[in-house]
């Protein structure tokens, strides 16, 4: 690229890049100075930063995973040049000590920084306390720095509680930025802390338990739930105030809201309003226990206007719909152009006739991925 100067490869439209096993006069350049990419792991960041592109002062990557696949030694000289970075992975790593902080302390002339990470194995939470120390310190001009920071350690001590506000204590040299925390517990094997900087900036959130905030989150566009708790309607009218703006919504629980014979029949009394998600256009429920599938799709409990894509069970599917005869759940469904189930599936024409916008096989994606 010897005259460009501005280069953006989607984050989020294109397949990730592998750059490391490449020689580094395939991709450099003298001239390019602010980068957008999507890349496969840690190593393609470390080679992009090998001295390759001598004048980079902007980057921005979304790594798929964050790993020390390959014992090759790279240029671990300090970045002067590089003011902006950015850097995304969605999968948890066990590397942030040895690979993360390494490379953030080469940015010591960063003024914007943002880290949007997931971290577990890891002895201890991450806490403003230990950003202080082990990377801001080390950063004296920087003066914008956005995160969502996801970590997960074990329990060691169960008597032992941190709460949120022990948490956002420790941001307290953060001027003039305000921080928000997620802490959640599973007994007796783990707990998961998720920091912030609010207003929140990213469109997308992981592993979101019943423990939402009072906060409202408009740039999530995307979201993932997983908790072991069940999620009741009242955790839905929350949800859609949060999260007002969702497009894509995963849920992963194996627990119905209620699963014992004694409360089974508070299971049609549980909701009293109709939740809407004026903007949701993809559901996934495939990990989901069938009451939420039955609770999506039943329009007297929620209206999805916009929904066009549904990652189903297809078992869970006849359940709910009674073998696509079921009027309630007609409607959620006549939207949908794309079905992915499990299978392969030979549809009959009951299938289309209830999903008219999905006319052959060939729309559907048959393995869950």
């Amino acid at each position: 690229m010897p005259s460009t100067k501005h280069y953006s490869g989607s984050t989020t439209s294109y397949p990730c890049l592998s750059l490391y096993k490449l020689p580094p006069m395939t991709f450099s350049s003298s001239t390019l100075t602010k980068l957008c990419i999507n890349v496969h792991d840690i190593n393609d960041v470390r080679s992009l930063l090998d001295g390759r592109l001598k004048q980079l002062t902007t980057l921005s990557v979304q790594v798929e995973f964050i790993m020390d696949l390959m014992s090759t030694s790279y240029n671990r000289d300090d970045l002067p040049n590089l003011n902006c970075f950015s850097l995304t992975s969605y999968n948890f790593t066990q590397e942030y000590d040895n690979l993360i902080i390494s490379l953030l302390r080469r940015m010591s002339h960063l003024e914007e920084l943002t880290l949007n990470i997931l971290i577990f194995d890891r002895s201890t939470l991450i806490t403003g306390t230990h950003l202080d120390n082990e990377i801001l310190i080390h950063m004296p001009r920087l003066h914008t720095f956005i995160f969502c920071i996801i970590s997960e350690t074990a329990i060691t001590d169960p008597a032992i509680r941190i709460s949120n506000d022990d948490i956002e204590r420790t941001f307290s040299n953060l001027k003039h930025q305000q921080v928000a925390c997620m802490v959640d517990y599973f007994i007796p094997l783990k707990m998961i802390c998720r920091v912030f900087s609010f207003p929140f900036k990213f469109d997308r959130l992981e592993h979101v338990t019943n423990n939402i905030p009072n906060i409202v989150f408009k740039s999530v566009t995307r979201l993932n739930l997983w908790d072991k708790d069940p999620f009741k309607h009242e955790f839905f009218v929350r949800l859609t105030r949060a999260f007002p703006f969702l497009k894509k919504l995963s849920i992963w629980n194996i627990q119905a809201p209620f699963s014992t014979f004694d409360e089974r029949h508070l299971s049609d009394k549980d909701w009293c309003s109709i939740v809407e998600y004026p903007h949701l256009i993809s559901l996934d429920v495939a990990r989901a226990n069938t009451h939420y599938v039955e609770h999506f799709l039943n329009e007297t409990k929620t209206h999805l206007p916009h929904l066009t894509e549904l990652k189903v069970t297809y078992d869970d599917l006849e359940i709910v719909t009674k073998n696509f005869t079921r009027d309630e759940t007609r409607r959620s469904c006549a939207g949908v152009k794309r079905l992915i189930v499990e299978g392969p599936i030979n549809y009959s024409n009951d299938v289309y006739n209830y999903f008219p916008l999905f006319h052959d096989a060939k729309n559907a994606s048959r393995l869950l991925r």
